[in-house]
C-alpha cells in the first residue's frame, strides 16, 4: 500500500502543477500581455460608432438598403449572420440547391443594380465557411459602388476612395479584402 501512495503522489501532483501552469498562470499571462500590447484585437477588436457598440471587425453583419455595401450572404439561420449558428451550407457546387440559390442571388443583385452589365462577383452569391466573414474583395464591393454612391448622393469616385482605404491587403499570402462594417461605418460618419 505505501509503494502505491509514493507511486500516485508524484504523479498527482505533477497533473496539479502542470493544471496551474497550463489552466491558471499561462491564459493569465497571455490575456495580460494581449491586454498590453493590443487591447483592441484582446478585446474583440469592437466598434464602435456615435459611442454605440456596433460590432466588431472580426465577425460579419448583415447589411440593408441601397446605401450600404452588401457583406456575403450568410448560411447561418434564420437569422444572417448568427454568431450563434456559425456553419456554413455545406452544399457542393454541383448541388441543385446551391445552384438554385446563386441564380436567385445573382437575379436579385440584377434587379436591384440593372445598371451593372459585368459579371458579379462569387462572394456576392456564395456563403463563406463560416456564414460569419466580414469581408468581401474588392471586385465585390467596387460592383456595388454604383448604388451605394447613387443611394447616397456622393460621386462614385469618393466611393471608390473609400472603398480602396479599406481594403488590406495581405503581408505575405493571400487575396485584398474590403471589410465591409469598416467600410460602412466610413459613410455613416460623412
Amino acid at each position: 500500500m505505501m509503494s502505491t501512495l509514493k507511486m500516485v503522489r508524484p504523479a498527482v501532483t505533477l497533473f496539479a502543477l502542470l493544471t496551474l501552469v497550463t489552466g491558471v498562470v499561462y491564459p493569465l499571462v497571455v490575456a495580460g500581455v494581449a491586454q498590453a500590447v493590443m487591447p483592441g484585437k484582446a478585446n474583440g477588436s469592437v466598434l464602435q460608432h456615435n459611442g454605440q457598440i456596433v460590432g466588431s471587425s472580426l465577425i460579419g453583419q448583415h447589411f440593408e438598403g441601397p446605401g450600404y455595401f452588401w457583406s456575403r450572404p450568410s448560411a447561418t439561420g434564420p437569422m444572417p449572420n448568427n454568431g450563434l449558428a456559425s456553419s456554413g451550407s455545406n452544399l457542393g457546387p454541383l448541388n441543385p440547391a446551391l445552384q438554385d440559390a446563386v441564380k436567385g442571388r445573382i437575379a436579385a443583385l440584377k434587379t436591384i443594380q440593372p445598371g451593372q452589365y459585368g459579371a458579379v462577383p462569387a462572394d456576392l452569391v456564395t456563403a463563406s465557411a463560416s456564414g460569419l466573414d466580414p469581408h468581401i474583395s474588392p471586385a465585390a464591393a467596387l460592383y456595388q459602388v454604383h448604388r451605394v454612391a447613387q443611394a447616397r448622393g456622393l460621386p462614385e469616385e469618393e466611393v471608390i476612395a473609400r472603398v480602396r482605404r479599406h481594403t488590406d491587403t495581405p503581408l505575405l499570402f493571400g487575396e485584398p479584402v474590403v471589410n465591409v462594417l469598416e467600410l460602412n461605418l466610413d459613410l455613416a460618419a460623412s
